[in-house]
């Protein structure tokens, strides 16, 4: 199909438009048509007439005075934001924003945002974090951010606005799953460190390790934990936390699921060009490989942490326990520009070891436990005096396994129930070795 030749865009009033379109698609700057040799290479010209006639009509006749750079990058924002939630243009600000994050530290509120069916909601909220402790949580509609309504806003968009400076305040405006009408939080920002890795002993032989996100020393952070809680005597099982964990670098997912596979397929990629196309498998070098493991998810484990939980549940390295994920399975590739800006495109899916795509579908717990539910506490039911409750009883010389317990059991009923389901685990062990 013939071309036409940059005179096409002759009626602009603006001469340089002509000139950035013709060198970004390919067009002759001289007056002679060029044929196209495939069907891949012919261009949609009507489309792009419009675009010419749209950018001439809003030269001439809006409202306010638009510089050329102006419309041209608001276009190629639309032009990525139309593709998926997560592909986007990244001016110099958003550019830094992006390192700022993977790196551990930025102002803001400490939030993981998404879209959903054109809607802008709450991923996950970061922990310890104004979100997090003003009761924000996964899948919550963010439906106004100070004045401005989200309808229609893109990411970046919606991120520029919640980050700022520490001590500055913000109000959304929220709409829980379930809610019937939304409420409105006020938040003061702050500067969020996020140190991505925490553990602790939960009793005597069983391990908790917290993962709130991946970033670039995740993976080391997370070694240097498993050597800390297997200092005293090595574990008896590991109840590994994941849930409301947004991703991150893929590199640290792969590292930290390495911790606990000697060999086999950690996670694939799969996209239109070869370089796409990744492989990453586990090494021999292995941190744990023979603790018993509870992986938690829930509804906000997304993109790098579904990763680690997918190749874990494949390999039948550990029990995933909890509700179902997220489902953010698509690969983001960061793309350099000249001028100091960038693109974030979406190039591959990720794909568990045996073959699941883990976009939109997410990973299914094999032990669904629903966050909330209550255990039977003895204040609730009949419970008769025992020796430890006499006044000035006997001592054994020993402290209690329950004076050992970690107050996290009292707080969080699922990791309650992954410690019980690791000492199921241990009993069942010990009795086939018998």
């Amino acid at each position: 199909m013939p071309i036409p030749s940059a005179a096409f865009f002759g009626s602009l009033r603006q001469p340089c438009v002509a000139l950035l379109l013709a060198v970004v698609i390919g067009w002759p700057l001289t007056g002679q048509a060029q044929t196209s040799t495939t069907d891949d290479d012919d261009l949609p010209v009507a489309e792009i007439q419009a675009f010419s006639e749209v950018f001439e009509r809003i030269k001439r006749a809006y409202v306010e005075d638009v510089d050329d750079a102006t419309l041209l990058k608001n276009a190629m924002r639309g032009m990525l934001s139309e593709l998926d939630p997560h592909s986007a243009y990244l001016d110099a600000d958003a550019y830094r924003d992006l390192e700022e994050s993977t790196q551990g530290e930025f102002g803001g509120i400490g939030i993981e945002i998404g879209m959903e069916n054109g809607q802008l909601i709450v991923v996950t909220p970061i922990d310890d974090t104004p979100a997090q402790r003003e009761g924000l949580h996964a899948r919550d509609m963010i439906l106004r951010i100070d004045q401005t309504p989200t309808d229609g806003m893109g990411l970046q968009e919606a991120v520029d606005l919640m980050r700022g400076e520490p001590g500055s305040s913000i109000e959304l405006t929220i709409l829980g799953a379930g809610d019937g009408t939304p409420r409105t939080v006020t938040l003061t920002r702050e500067l969020i460190r996020t140190e991505s890795v925490k553990s602790e002993i939960l009793e005597p032989g069983y391990g908790y390790l917290r993962i709130s996100q991946f970033q670039a020393r995740t993976g080391d952070q997370a070694l240097d934990a498993l050597e800390e809680l297997n200092e005293d005597a090595p574990l008896s099982g590991l109840v590994l936390d994941l849930r409301n964990n947004p991703g991150g670098v893929l590199q640290a997912a792969v590292d930290v699921a390495d911790a606990f596979l000697s060999s086999g397929l950690i996670v694939y990629t799969e996209g239109r060009l070869p370089d796409s196309r990744m492989r990453f498998s586990a090494t021999s070098r292995t941190a744990a490989p023979n603790v018993p493991l509870v992986i938690l998810i829930n509804g906000g484990s997304a993109s790098a942490a579904e990763i680690v939980a997918g190749a874990l549940q494949d390999q039948r390295r550990g029990v995933v326990m909890g509700t179902e994920s997220f489902g953010k399975g698509s690969v983001q590739q960061i793309m350099p520009l000249g001028n100091g800006e960038g693109l974030k495109l979406t190039t591959a899916l990720y794909y568990t070891p045996n073959g699941r795509s883990i976009q939109a579908q997410g990973i299914e717990p094999d032990v669904e436990v629903v966050r909330g539910q209550l255990k039977i506490s003895q204040n609730n039911g009949v419970r008769g005096v025992r020796e430890a409750d006499l006044e000035g009883h006997l001592g054994n010389g020993k402290q209690s396994d329950q004076a050992k317990r970690s107050e996290l059991l009292t707080k969080d009923y699922q990791v309650g129930e992954a410690l019980n389901l690791l000492k199921a685990l241990n009993v069942l062990s010990q009795r086939n070795a018998g």
